[in-house]
């Protein structure tokens, strides 16, 4: 037997490696030395690795990457989950906290959050200075008032390797609070460090006590659009609620193809908001999403309690978001397939599109010989299984990705997330 020391530590043998960017999609066998992929190649010898994989029957993929998580555990409320959970014990190497730091919460997020975390953690920072709260219960946080321009500025600055964008929301709510003026801001703030702006869409926030004052949701996007840049993000296209990219009507806006066309970019933003109804709508109308946000929170999962904590959340009764048990970004990838989206396309969408995204096309998206080991393996199971939307909506699909496992950086992590979907047949 070989004993060199040139050996590979891994070697993934025979699976489907699908790579977008650089247009490979063919059975491969794949080397990893010191945490990079250093071979892909037809035919690699077995004897060549300390370690080989059988990955038959499966697909191959650059490392994962949900551009829409929420991971500020512990800080965030209900909202924060493990971002191992979420990340690889998920099959997903890189996730992306939306909006849960704040200029004065992100040392806390970096030192307590993505520093520990086996999975890579990055954050699109709040343009509110709470951050992340649990923003649905308290929507007077997230006022013109709660927003510091500079400090917020100032703390992208100095964390430019954590920070790649900037969180704020778009929604009826807010504005029959407190108009355009909280948008107008965060955009400021956008421009001024020259970062993506993800904006949400579709209400979140209760009406106040006399309605929405003169406020008409199916007129935000309209006036939010002109606001943004090539590169900024709307997000949750296929939302339920009202202020989407569907209106009351249920026509698509207008302005949706125009903003694409200079360059705006959408972010499925799945989660509780998904709607398989409206994502039919949108994608007949040529509104194709750019990247795969899970959004995934405590609200959509069904998570284990930590120890010591009661089983039930005291507002688990009257939350406004009756999420699915359990949620993953791969059951989100399959919702993609069952609306007819092709799986290359919708691999693009949770690796080499969400690399760009984050302006980290050159470390990540890739499976590249030279490239960081960021790996997915994916099970691709065939059959009848049902999908369910949060209106109660199923969907056949004939298809279920599922994660069997990543590699980050070269080191192996089993898909053993207790928030993993089970298959549910048609």
């Amino acid at each position: 037997m070989n004993h060199s020391p040139d050996r590979y530590d891994i070697l993934l043998r025979g699976g489907r490696v699908i790579s977008p960017a650089n247009s490979l999609d063919d059975r491969m066998d794949v080397a990893v030395r010191d945490g990079r992929v250093v071979a892909i190649q037809p035919r690699i010898l077995d004897s060549s690795a300390r370690e080989v994989v059988d990955v038959r029957g499966k697909l191959v993929v650059p490392g994962l990457i949900d551009t829409h998580a929420h991971v500020f555990r512990y800080v965030s409320g209900r909202f924060g989950l493990d971002p191992d959970m979420v990340g690889v014990r998920s099959g997903v190497t890189t996730v992306v906290d939306q909006g849960g730091p704040s200029c004065m919460t992100l040392p806390g997020f970096r030192h307590y959050i993505a520093e520990p975390a086996d999975t890579r953690v990055l954050a699109f920072l709040s343009a509110y200075l709470v951050g992340g709260l649990e923003g649905h219960l308290y929507e007077n946080l997230y006022s013109p008032d709660g927003v510091n321009i500079d400090a917020t500025v100032a703390a992208v600055e100095g964390n430019r390797d954590l920070v790649r964008g900037i969180k704020a929301h778009a929604e009826i709510g807010g504005f029959a609070r407190w108009g355009i003026r909280v948008i107008e801001m965060a955009a400021e703030i956008a421009h001024r460090v020259d970062l993506p702006l993800y904006v949400h869409f579709g209400q979140l926030w209760k009406l106040p006590e006399g309605g929405a004052n003169g406020e008409d949701a199916d007129t935000i996007l309209e006036r939010v659009i002109p606001l943004l840049q090539p590169g900024d993000v709307l997000a949750h296209p296929f939302t339920r609620h009202p202020g989407g990219f569907v209106d009351h009507d249920g026509n698509v806006h207008t302005v949706i193809r125009a903003a694409l066309d200079r360059g705006l970019k959408v972010d499925v933003g799945h989660g509780s908001h998904f709607s398989y109804r409206i994502a039919a709508k949108a994608i007949a109308a040529g509104v194709i999403p750019h990247t795969l946000g899970a959004d995934m929170h405590g609200y959509n999962t069904e998570v284990p309690p930590p120890a010591g904590t009661p089983a039930e959340h005291p507002d688990d009764e009257n939350h406004p978001f009756k999420g699915q048990a359990r949620f993953s970004l791969t059951q989100a990838m399959s919702s993609m397939l069952a609306l007819g989206l092709d799986l290359p396309r919708v691999v693009a969408m949770a690796t080499s599109n969400a690399a760009e995204m984050l302006g980290l096309s050159h470390e990540l998206g890739v499976l590249e010989v030279g490239r960081t080991a960021d790996i997915t393996v994916l099970d691709d199971e065939r059959g009848a299984f049902a999908l369910q939307d949060n209106e109660g909506t199923i969907a056949e699909a004939d298809r279920l990705l599922r994660p069997a496992f990543c590699l980050r950086g070269g080191i192996r992590h089993d898909a053993d997330s207790p928030i993993l979907p089970v298959a549910v047949p048609a």
